[in-house]
C-alpha cells in the first residue's frame, strides 16, 4: 500500500484496491494528486440455448487529491469515471461516472464530503463484494444513484474512523442524501438519511452495521407499498494469515428491483444473506468461493405470477484469480445458479441476474 496518509471519507478497506496501484504525479507544497486506474478485457459465457457471450470489458480511470490547509485541517477530492467496449465504434457508447466528490477532514474530528460516492449500506456491503466478478449484484448492485445501497448521488458524508479521536478500533459514519427525481423510477429517491457503526475486536477481525432510511418518490408510491425505502445490515470479516471471510445478513424495503423484467418494480421487503470464503498463496492464487441468496416478499403480480414471496437471486461463486505482479492479475468466475426454473416468477421475471449458469473470463492490468 503506498500511502497511508491519503485518507479518504471512506473507510480504509474500500480504499485498498485503488491505493496499493495508484501513482503520485504531483506533490508540492502540500498538494498531492494521484492518478489511479485500470483496462479490463472481459468476457461473459451464458450457459443458456443460444450459449450467449457477452463482451463486458471497460476502461478506468480516476485521480485523487489533497490539500493541506493547516497543521489539522485537509481538504480532498475525488473523481473516478469508466468506459465500457460492449458497443461498436458507430454505435452510443456506454460511460459512466463512478465517484464525484469533495471534501474536508479535521484531525481529530472527522471528515465531511459531497458529491457521487459510496452509500452509507455500502460500509457492510462491501465486505463480501470481494469476488472475482460475481458479488454486489442484488440489494447493493441491481442499481445505482437511488437511496443509498450503493454508489449514491447528492450525498453528504460525515466520517470517524478513530470516533472523534477516543478510539482507533471505533469508525462512525452518517450520510444525508437529497432528493433525486428522474424519469427513471429505479434511479430516483427523496431526502433520505443513514447511518453506520464499525468495530474492530482484534487484528484482522471486524464488525460492522448500517441503516438507512428515505421518502419515496410520488412515481414510486404509486405501487402502494408505503411512503419510505429503508435498508439495514449487520455483517463481519476477518482477513489475516492470509485468509479472507466474509458474511452479512442484511433486510430492505421498496429499495430493490425484483428482476430484470421492465415492469418487476420493487419489492416490498428482501432478505439477504452472503457469505464468502478466499485464500491467498504466496505464489499470487487466489481462489474464491461465495453463496449469496435473495428471497423477496410481497411481491408485484405479473403474467401468471400472481405475486407473494420468491427468490430474487440464489447462487454459488467459484472462482480464482491469479497476480502475476501487482499491477496484472486474471480470473475465471463461475455463477453457478439455484433458482427454481418452474417457479412462476423466474418464469414471467426472471432473477435479478437472470437465470443462467454463466462464466466469466478476465485480464486486467492495474496503474
Amino acid at each position: 500500500m503506498n500511502k497511508h496518509h491519503f485518507i479518504f471519507s471512506v473507510p480504509l478497506f474500500l480504499l485498498i484496491p485503488t491505493l496499493s496501484h495508484s501513482a503520485v504525479v504531483y506533490n508540492k507544497d502540500g498538494n498531492i494528486v494521484d492518478l489511479y486506474g485500470k483496462l479490463v478485457a472481459k468476457e461473459i459465457y451464458k450457459e443458456n440455448s443460444d450459449h450467449t457471450r457477452k463482451e463486458a470489458g471497460f476502461g478506468s480511470i480516476g485521480f485523487k487529491g489533497q490539500t493541506q490547509i493547516s497543521n489539522k485541517l485537509t481538504g480532498f477530492g475525488q473523481w473516478e469515471y469508466r468506459a465500457y467496449t460492449n458497443a461498436a465504434e458507430d454505435e452510443a457508447q456506454t460511460t459512466e461516472t463512478r465517484l464525484g466528490f469533495a471534501g474536508i477532514k479535521y484531525q481529530g474530528i472527522g471528515s465531511v464530503d459531497y458529491g457521487y460516492n459510496n452509500g452509507i449500506l455500502y460500509d457492510v456491503g462491501s465486505l463480501t463484494d470481494m469476488a472475482p466478478s460475481w458479488s454486489a449484484m442484488t440489494w447493493t448492485g441491481s442499481y445505482n444513484k437511488n437511496f443509498m445501497n450503493s454508489r449514491s448521488e447528492g450525498v453528504l458524508t460525515f466520517r470517524s474512523n478513530d470516533f472523534f479521536g477516543l478510539s482507533d478500533n471505533l469508525s462512525l459514519g452518517i450520510q444525508l442524501q437529497g432528493k433525486n427525481e428522474t424519469s427513471n423510477i429505479y434511479t430516483s429517491n427523496g431526502k433520505g438519511i443513514g447511518y453506520s457503526l464499525g468495530y474492530e475486536i482484534i487484528d484482522g477481525l471486524k464488525m460492522i452495521g448500517a441503516y438507512s432510511k428515505s421518502d419515496r418518490t410520488t412515481e414510486q408510491r404509486e405501487d402502494g407499498k408505503g411512503r419510505n425505502a429503508e435498508s439495514w445490515a449487520i455483517g463481519a470479516k476477518y482477513d489475516a494469515n492470509s485468509l479472507y471471510l466474509a458474511s452479512l445478513y442484511s433486510e430492505t424495503r421498496n429499495t430493490t428491483r425484483t428482476g430484470s423484467s421492465g415492469d418487476a418494480g420493487f419489492a416490498n421487503k428482501t432478505r439477504n444473506i452472503e457469505l464468502l470464503a478466499q485464500y491467498i498463496f504466496k505464489s499470487g492464487l487466489r481462489p474464491s468461493i461465495g453463496w449469496f441468496h435473495t428471497r423477496g416478499y410481497d411481491l408485484t403480480p405479473v403474467g401468471a405470477f400472481d405475486g407473494g414471496d420468491a427468490d430474487l437471486a440464489n447462487y454459488i461463486e467459484l472462482g480464482v484469480s491469479y497476480n502475476f505482479n501487482p499491477n496484472f492479475r486474471v480470473y475465471i468466475d463461475y455463477y453457478i445458479n439455484l433458482l427454481d426454473e418452474d417457479s412462476q416468477y423466474v418464469k414471467q421475471v426472471g432473477g435479478i441476474n437472470g437465470n443462467d449458469n454463466m462464466t466469466a473470463l478476465n485480464m486486467s492490468y492495474y496503474f
